[in-house]
């Protein structure tokens, strides 16, 4: 379970390019990304963060039972852990992460909403 950021620290708060999971920048490097740690690893690594994650993003929900929400679903953020997420993220990945993941059969799916379904 990823953890809800304060208010106090929204100003400094990301968005995960990839899953749009939103976090304080000292969780991501404490604990990387709850959702796509393997792809991204961010853990540790303040570099990573900046080029994995952006300021740049419109909303926030909050997905209590990922499973069962329609939001979740409608988000694709169903399969993800319980937290926040970001409406919609401006920014792609960078290009090593996505031929990572088209390596690994995965299509990558930008979440500023141009790409849709």
């Amino acid at each position: 379970m990823a953890s809800i950021p304060s208010q106090a620290k929204s100003k400094q708060l990301r968005a995960c390019l990839l899953c749009s999971i939103v976090q304080h920048p000292m969780d991501f490097r404490k604990n990387g990304c709850p959702n796509c740690e393997e792809l991204m690893q961010m853990k540790g690594s303040p570099d990573r963060i900046g080029v994995c994650t952006t300021t740049y993003f419109d909303g926030i929900i909050a997905v209590i039972d990922p499973e069962s929400s329609w939001v979740a679903r409608w988000q694709r953020t169903s399969k993800y852990v319980r937290g926040m997420y970001a409406a919609r993220v401006k920014g792609r990945i960078p290009e090593d992460v996505e031929a990572e993941l088209e390596s690994r059969g995965i299509k990558y799916r930008p979440r500023d909403q141009t790409d849709q379904d």
